[in-house]
C-alpha cells in the first residue's frame, strides 16, 4: 500500500526524489534544507518562487498544474541532515485550508510513489507536508501534516529563515563613502506645508538638488545657461545660419576629435547637460541622474545608461520577508543595488520624475508601482491600507511604507497636485501615489447598492480612499492601473493597486 498515514515513514522509493503538492486551491510549494539541529544553515537553504533553487533541490513552477521540489539526495550536502516540502495559500483563493479540498502531496521516484492526503487543517494557511531526512546512512521520507496559521512566512521563520532585510554593510567595511549629504532641512518646499505632525521636505535651496559637499568640486563643469556649451569653430557659421546673410542665433556644436566635421544642434544646448553633485537629482522632467559614490537601491530595468564603475544586484522585493508579503499581496518594488562610483541615469517609461526628502520625522506610504529610486539610508516595507482590513484579502488594499531619512525618487503619470489634508480628503486608489504615513486611511463606498447597480449602472466611482488627520496626498492625473490598461498589478515589475477590491 503506498498511502501514508500521518506521522508513518517509509524509505526512500529512489534518487532523484519528485514531491508533487496537488490541491483545489492555489498554494506555493516551497522546501528548506535543514541541518541536524533542525534549522537552515543560510538563507540560502530557504528554495521557494523568488530562490528556486539550492544544493540539491530545485524548485519547479507547475505553469497551471501542481508545484514540484526535485531532491537528489546524493547531491545534498553531508551537514543537510533533513529536507521539508511545505505547501502555503497563495493568497488568491481561500485565506485558510479550511475551505479548501484535498491537499495531497506524492512523493516519487520512477514508477515508484507514495502518497500522502493531508487531514485535518481548520485556521491554517500553511502546511508542513512531508520530510525526507538521513537515517543511519539511508534516506526515508515520513508524513507530517502541521499546519501554521501564518502561513509560508510562519513556516520560514520557524526554521531560522531570516525574515528581515539583508544586513547593511558598514561604510568602513565596505570602503564606500555614503551616497549623498543631507543638508539640514531649514523649510518645506513649496507644496509641503509645514504641519505639527512632521512631513516629508525638500532641503533650503534648488529644489530636487544637492550641493555638492563643502570643498568638493562639482563633477563636470558646465559653462553657465545661457552660453553655448560648444561654440562652432571659428569662421564657420552655424546650422541655420547662411554664409554672408544676416547674423542668426547659432545652435551649439560639437566637435568631434576624429576629424569629422562637427556636429550642430540644441541638443548641446546646457539644458540637455547632465546635472552635477552627489546623490539623487532630477535630470530633466522624466529622469533621474544618481551621483553615485557608495550605493543606491533603484527600480530593476530602470537603468537607461550609466558612466563610471558601477555594479548592478538583483535584490527582487529586497528580502526574503519582503518577496513573501509582496507575492502575497500584488505590490512591492522589484529592486537593484547599485555600487560603485560613477554616474547611474533612471528612468520608467517616460514618466514624470518627482524627489522627496525624508527627514525623519514622518514616514512616507507609495505605491510600488511610482517607486523609482531610494537612497540605501531610507527601510521600506508592505503594509495593508489601514480601514481596509474588512473588504478583502488580497492586492489592492497594500503599499510601500519607507521611513528614516533620505532622499526617494518617484513617478508620476502626468504633473500631480499636492493636497494638504485638513478636512475630509478622498482619492481614486490608482490615482493616490502616495501620502504622509501618519494619516488615518480607510475605504469609503461612493455608491449605493441598488438596483441600479444590480442593471450594471454605476457612477464609475465604487470606492475611494479616505485621508483624515494632518499631512498630504500627492494625485496623479491618471486613473490607470499600475502597468497600464493590461495586466492589472503589471506582473511583479509594475506591482500596486489595480486588483483586489477597487479592480
Amino acid at each position: 500500500m503506498n498511502a501514508l498515514a500521518p506521522g508513518e515513514n517509509r524509505p526512500a522509493p529512489g534518487d532523484p526524489l519528485t514531491v508533487t503538492v496537488a490541491s483545489s486551491a492555489s498554494v506555493d510549494v516551497s522546501a528548506l534544507l535543514l541541518n541536524t539541529a533542525g534549522v537552515v544553515r543560510s538563507d540560502n537553504d530557504f528554495v521557494f518562487f523568488n530562490q528556486p533553487t539550492g544544493p540539491g533541490v530545485v524548485y519547479r513552477h507547475g505553469n497551471g498544474g501542481p508545484d514540484v521540489v526535485e531532491v537528489r539526495t546524493s547531491a545534498l550536502p553531508a551537514d543537510v541532515d533533513k529536507v521539508v516540502v511545505t505547501a502555503s495559500l497563495d493568497g488568491r483563493g481561500p485565506a485558510t485550508f479550511a475551505s479548501v479540498g484535498q491537499l495531497t502531496a506524492t512523493i516519487g521516484s520512477g514508477p515508484t510513489a507514495l502518497t500522502f492526503q493531508i487531514p485535518g487543517l481548520t485556521t491554517e494557511s500553511g502546511v508542513v507536508c512531508v520530510e525526507i531526512y538521513r537515517r543511519n546512512g539511508a534516506w526515508k521520507v515520513r508524513a507530517i501534516g502541521q499546519g501554521y496559521d501564518d502561513g509560508l512566512a510562519g513556516i520560514a521563520s520557524a526554521y531560522g529563515v531570516n525574515l528581515e532585510d539583508e544586513p547593511e554593510t558598514p561604510a568602513a567595511q565596505s570602503g564606500a563613502a555614503p551616497t549623498a549629504v543631507y543638508p539640514p532641512v531649514s523649510a518645506p518646499a513649496a507644496g509641503y506645508p509645514a504641519q505639527g505632525g512632521g512631513h516629508p521636505t525638500m532641503p533650503a535651496g534648488q529644489p530636487g538638488q544637492f550641493a555638492p559637499p563643502t570643498g568638493q568640486p562639482a563633477a563636470h563643469p558646465y559653462p553657465p545657461a545661457g552660453a553655448p556649451a560648444f561654440p562652432p569653430p571659428t569662421g564657420q557659421p552655424g546650422y541655420g545660419q547662411q554664409p554672408g546673410g544676416p547674423a542668426q542665433q547659432p545652435y551649439p556644436s560639437y566637435a568631434s576629435q576624429q576629424g569629422a566635421q562637427p556636429v550642430h544642434s540644441d541638443l548641446f544646448d546646457p539644458s540637455h547637460a547632465e546635472v552635477t553633485g552627489l546623490g539623487i537629482q532630477k535630470q530633466g522632467g522624466k529622469m533621474v541622474k544618481v551621483g553615485l559614490n557608495g550605493e543606491v537601491m533603484a527600480r530593476a530595468g530602470s537603468m537607461v545608461a550609466y558612466q563610471g564603475d558601477l555594479q548592478f544586484q538583483a535584490l527582487g522585493s529586497g528580502g526574503i520577508g519582503r518577496a513573501i508579503r509582496q507575492h502575497l499581496t500584488g505590490e512591492g518594488v522589484p529592486l537593484m543595488k547599485v555600487t560603485g562610483r560613477g554616474d547611474l541615469f533612471l528612468a520608467n517609461s517616460a514618466a514624470d520624475v518627482h524627489i522627496i526628502d525624508l527627514d525623519g520625522t514622518d514616514g512616507l506610504t507609495i505605491n510600488g508601482a511610482n517607486v523609482l529610486a531610494f537612497d540605501s539610508t531610507l527601510r521600506y516595507d508592505i503594509g495593508r491600507v489601514q480601514g481596509a482590513a474588512g473588504y478583502a484579502s488580497n492586492a489592492g488594499l497594500f503599499n510601500c511604507v519607507f521611513t528614516g531619512r533620505g532622499r526617494i525618487a518617484i513617478t508620476t503619470h502626468g504633473s500631480p497636485v499636492v493636497l494638504t489634508v485638513d478636512q475630509a480628503t478622498f482619492a481614486d486608489p490608482n490615482a493616490a501615489v502616495a501620502w504622509s504615513s501618519s494619516l488615518q486611511t480607510g475605504i469609503k463606498r461612493n455608491d449605493s447598492f441598488g438596483l441600479g447597480r444590480l442593471m450594471g449602472r454605476s457612477t464609475g466611482e465604487a470606492s475611494t480612499l479616505s485621508f483624515a488627520g494632518r499631512g498630504f496626498v500627492i494625485v496623479q492625473p491618471s486613473e490607470l492601473p499600475p502597468g497600464g490598461l493590461i495586466g492589472g498589478t503589471g506582473g511583479g515589475q509594475q506591482a500596486g493597486h489595480g486588483g483586489g477590491l477597487f479592480g
